[in-house]
Formats: structure tokens, C-alpha cells, sequence
């Protein structure tokens, strides 16, 4: 069974994780991966930004940066954003969109028993994920653990299996949401103080003492943590790449709830009434807005 807390501790169960911000050295360049490579249409322009996504439901923030540099690779920030596909087929036209258009961007696979994931890295260093979800009555749980893996799973065999042209010709009408977020910190413990004891998510699973996986509703992970690259990471100095993670909430009330639990643990943030502003001990910049259609 999913793990369980008290309620009024928790994020809700109908949390949604939204719009990733990133910022960015070259637009062009940036845009035409995102459009091209991941079949993503631009949804707005902002302030010289592009939001990206499909069906109109921005994923992806790409925000110009030009006097930043790229964040060292022993620092915190963004391991990947995670771009959930609807069924196998869906997800294997973007996968092979993807390495058509840049071979070397494609950096690995696996089976994760909860999912099936495909990982590329953007041409400014950002990760990206591209998976599907099992059925959830196929995931299994131990004392509030879920269980995961990483299998062998052959790129290829996939696309054979589920790729058609009818899809690939369809990408774009097909449905795609930020399914979760992996970012790079110092310690495993204090991401656990934060995102669980301070922003009340539920711990989902963990990794050796290395990784942290948390989410809200009983899903396998809605946001994770890892050393990996990180170990030992102070703040974040303003590079290019992650700028903000966005999560929605489908009501007032749950922010305000988060907002009291904040306070409560002293971190700052800044407080609209429908929306909230803070940072991660890694200065990983969050934002926690109403919307209510999250998580429908």
C-alpha cells in the first residue's frame, strides 16, 4: 500500500506538477530542439520566451538567459524533467523523433517496473526524461515503498514493437504532461527534512542513500532527488538551466495549508493568498500556484 500520513501534513492528493522554467543561453537553438526533437508546439511568447508543450498545456518555459553561464556539473539543479506519455505508441514516436533528430542525445533506457523511460539531454545540458506509466494495479508496495528497478530495455525492440506511422505522423495531437521532476542535491537527508517533513510529500522510495523519491496521492514520484553528480552541493549560484519548478494545486485552501507549514519550519517565501514563491536548501526555485484543473 502507498505510504500514509496525517492529512493536514500533506501535500493533497490531486497535486500536479506543471510548466518547468528553464533558462536559456540560445533560443534558437533551445526552441528547435524542444519543437522539433520532442514535438512540442509553442503554446505562448513571453518577454522573449517561448512556452512549449502540446494541446495547448505549456511543459516546458524556455526564457532567455544570455549572460548566464552553464552550471558546473558537482552542482545542485535539474537532473531531468520528465515528459509523461499517455500509452507505449505515443511515447515511442517522441522517443523516435528524438534520436532521429540528434543521435548523441540519447543517453540511456530502462525499465523501472512502475514505468518504461527513455533519457536524452537537451544541447544546453538539461535532462529529459520521456516515459509511461504502468497501469498502477501492476505496482508494487512494501511497507509504503514502492518498488523500482532499472532493467534492461532495448531503444530498439520498443520502437518496433510500438511505434507506427500513423502515430509518429500524429505526434503532435498526442497528449503529454510534466509526470515528474529529478533534481541534483548535497545530502539525501536534507532533501528528506524539506520536501517531506517541510512541504508534505510522502517518501516513496530511496536508493542506497543516494536518491530520494517523493510524491503526493500514492504516485511512484512526483519530484526526486539524487547525489549522483552532487554530493556535497552548496546553494546554486544563477546559471543557465533550471529556473523554476512549478506545482499546482486544485485549491485555495492547499495553499494556504502549505504556506502555515512553511512558516511553521522558517522558510521564507513569498505569499500572494493563491500563490507561493520559496527555494529548496539548494536555491532550487519553487512556485506553488491554484490552478483548478490540476491533476484532472
Amino acid at each position: 500500500m502507498p505510504p500514509t500520513t496525517s492529512p493536514q501534513d500533506l501535500l493533497p492528493a490531486d497535486l500536479a506538477m506543471s510548466t518547468v522554467l528553464l533558462k536559456v543561453g540560445d533560443m534558437n537553438v533551445m526552441s528547435a530542439y524542444y519543437q522539433q526533437a520532442l514535438g512540442l508546439d509553442i503554446v505562448t511568447e513571453a518577454d522573449g520566451g517561448l512556452y512549449l508543450g502540446r494541446e495547448s498545456t505549456a511543459l516546458v518555459h524556455l526564457a532567455p538567459a544570455p549572460g548566464l553561464q552553464v552550471g558546473r556539473r558537482g552542482e545542485a539543479g535539474l537532473f531531468h524533467t520528465a515528459l509523461l506519455f499517455e500509452d507505449q505508441s505515443s511515447l515511442a514516436a517522441t522517443v523516435a523523433s528524438a534520436a532521429q533528430f540528434e543521435p548523441h542525445a540519447f543517453v540511456g533506457s530502462a525499465d523501472h517496473l512502475v514505468s518504461e523511460a527513455f533519457y536524452f539531454t537537451d544541447p544546453e545540458g538539461n535532462g529529459i526524461e520521456l516515459y509511461y506509466d504502468r497501469p498502477r494495479t501492476q505496482w508494487q508496495w512494501e511497507d509504503g515503498q514502492v518498488a523500482m528497478d532499472s532493467l534492461a530495455l532495448s531503444p530498439q525492440q520498443y520502437l518496433d514493437e510500438h511505434l507506427t506511422e500513423a502515430v509518429l505522423a500524429g505526434q503532435r495531437q498526442q497528449h503529454a504532461a510534466v509526470g515528474h521532476v529529478h533534481l541534483q542535491v548535497g545530502d539525501v537527508q536534507s532533501a528528506h527534512d524539506f520536501y517531506v517533513d517541510t512541504l508534505g510529500f510522502e517518501k516513496t522510495a530511496g536508493w542506497h542513500g543516494q536518491a530520494l523519491f517523493v510524491s503526493a496521492g500514492g504516485y511512484h514520484h512526483h519530484m526526486a532527488m539524487n547525489v549522483w553528480n552532487s554530493r556535497g552541493a552548496g546553494p546554486r549560484k544563477d546559471t543557465l538551466g533550471l529556473g523554476e519548478v512549478l506545482i499546482a494545486l486544485r485549491r485555495k485552501d492547499d495553499v494556504g495549508a502549505l504556506a502555515e507549514r512553511l512558516a511553521h519550519h522558517g522558510v521564507a517565501a513569498a505569499n500572494t493568498g493563491a500563490e507561493l514563491v520559496f527555494a529548496d536548501p539548494w536555491n532550487n526555485r519553487i512556485r506553488v500556484t491554484v490552478d483548478t484543473e490540476a491533476g484532472a
